[in-house]
């Protein structure tokens, strides 16, 4: 019998601004990272059972949800219709079970292949977001963090406005 539990669990948090590391300062070169002024940060987890065919629904569930607030009028709009940009970054501890004391992580999938779906991820939200943005003068980018890694991060919001999806 197949398990039919959440695949993904997803964050989503809106911002000002973020900063990400994507790789530490080494002996022969300085760290790296990824900025983005106003938009949507998306943190994501993969589960045991996920595969590419969760991934359109993920792209869309996050792009089209209506999220951000127009401050003239209090609309509600997705990061498609306004100006701003994507930060996805990996996320494995939201696949963290509490048991007693201890958190445990045996519901995540193996890391490689929770590798190559989020580079999968990465890439259709890059392309869908090109394709599909209503804000077509603005120069709307999505950027990511590096999977596996640890990640320095930095992030400005106007208000703890966090959404979980579970996909």
């Amino acid at each position: 019998m197949a398990d039919s539990g959440p695949k993904s669990r997803i964050i989503l948090q809106q911002c000002l601004s973020a900063r990400l590391q994507t790789q530490p300062k080494t002996v022969n070169s300085e760290a790296k990272f990824v900025e983005i002024g106003p938009g949507l940060i998306v943190y994501v987890c993969f589960l045991k059972g996920a595969t590419e065919d969760i991934l359109d629904k993920i792209v869309k569930s996050i792009t089209t949800a209506k999220l951000s607030e127009i401050e003239e009028d209090g609309k509600r709009v997705s990061v498609l219709d306004q100006p701003g940009d994507i930060l996805i970054i990996p996320q494995a501890t939201l696949g963290g079970v509490l048991k007693g004391k201890v958190m445990q992580y045996h519901r995540n999938i193996d890391k490689e292949t929770g590798l190559k779906l989020y580079s999968k991820f990465v890439e259709l939200c890059g392309s869908f977001v090109m394709d599909n943005s209503k804000s077509k003068e603005c120069d709307k980018t999505v950027k990511f963090g590096t999977y596996g890694n640890r990640q320095v991060f930095n992030c400005v919001t106007n208000g703890p406005y966090s959404h979980v999806l579970e996909i």
